[in-house]
């Protein structure tokens, strides 16, 4: 894993990125040589999170609804069209109108809807939009196929991908639907190519052995005493029968193997895909070296 504060190549590129988060996507853009003009992010803990990593960055902590209908080639002093890269992702959210062929108005009152305006507005030569990869099979794959409709309209040929950090160094199973997309006027200019998979796959033995001590998130003192039955790598089914139906109480009748139930994450495998609500009934997971949440 790299740092935040690592030294950063000469940068070249400009780039605005939408639905920002805390800047783990930002910080890969900065590595990569853009110079960010511009993040927007709604939560507060996020944005002061981006401030406090870069103080130098332009941070809007604000909803992107207020901005969208601004003039904002005006708002970031830049014309239309010179933007190098528009990046982010937009929650998957279900479209009215999908299917209605409406253009853009298919996607009105969804957060896509002003990453839309934004494309629109700003005409970037390349776009990124990132995004869950249930998202293809979303509302029967209409869902998606409303985005890339609202893309080609907007003058972009579009090329996607289905990536897995754990492809590229990363010690952890979290796929994601990469859209990119390049301006119809500069197809025969610019390419991207997807990069190629690592050849080692790392696990967590590799980032979790001699690191600083963390207190973490911890556990009730019941879970916890529970948790300390689970071998690592293990789930609900590698303990005692009584004591897992205690636990699960309703979900015991659930159908399904349940697996996500008293899941204890193992040194010799990647993390699942880290959620925002780990220590969950249904969406444990358990640190394999002490009884708390992974996080």
């Amino acid at each position: 894993m790299k740092s935040a504060n690592e030294p950063r190549i000469s940068q070249t590129f400009t780039a605005i990125e939408l639905f920002a988060g805390a800047g783990g996507l930002a910080l890969g853009i900065e590595r990569a040589g853009f110079n960010t003009l511009g993040l927007i992010e709604f939560d507060k803990d996020a944005s002061d999170t981006l401030k406090t990593n870069r103080p130098e960055w332009n941070v809007y902590h604000t909803d992107i609804a207020t901005l969208s209908p601004l003039d904002l080639p005006g708002l970031f002093g830049i014309v239309p069209g010179e933007l190098d890269l528009l990046s982010g992702g937009a929650p998957c959210q279900s479209f009215s109108y999908a299917g209605k062929r409406l253009g853009l108005e298919d996607a009105r009152g969804t957060l896509f809807y002003h990453y839309a305006v934004f494309l629109q507005k700003l005409q970037p030569k390349v776009f990124l939009f990132e995004n869950v990869r249930g998202l293809l099979t979303h509302n029967k794959g209409r869902t998606y196929q409303t985005i890339r409709d609202i893309f080609s309209d907007a003058g972009y040929t579009i090329q996607k991908e289905i990536m897995n950090a754990w492809n590229y160094g990363v010690p952890q199973k979290r796929e994601r639907l990469i859209t990119i997309g390049i301006r119809n006027d500069l197809i025969d200019e610019l390419s991207v190519d997807f990069p190629k998979k690592h050849d080692y796959k790392p696990v967590l033995r590799d980032v979790l052995m001699n690191v600083p001590d963390s207190e973490g998130t911890q556990y009730s003192e019941y879970k916890r005493q529970i948790f300390e039955m689970v071998p690592p790598g293990g789930y609900w089914r590698d303990i005692p029968k009584d004591v897992a139906k205690e636990y699960m109480k309703s979900c015991w009748e659930m159908g399904g193997g349940r697996t996500g139930i008293l899941r204890r994450l193992s040194l010799d495998e990647p993390s699942l895909a880290v959620l925002t609500s780990p220590s969950q009934k249904q969406t444990d997971r358990c640190h394999p070296i002490e009884a708390r949440p992974e996080l």
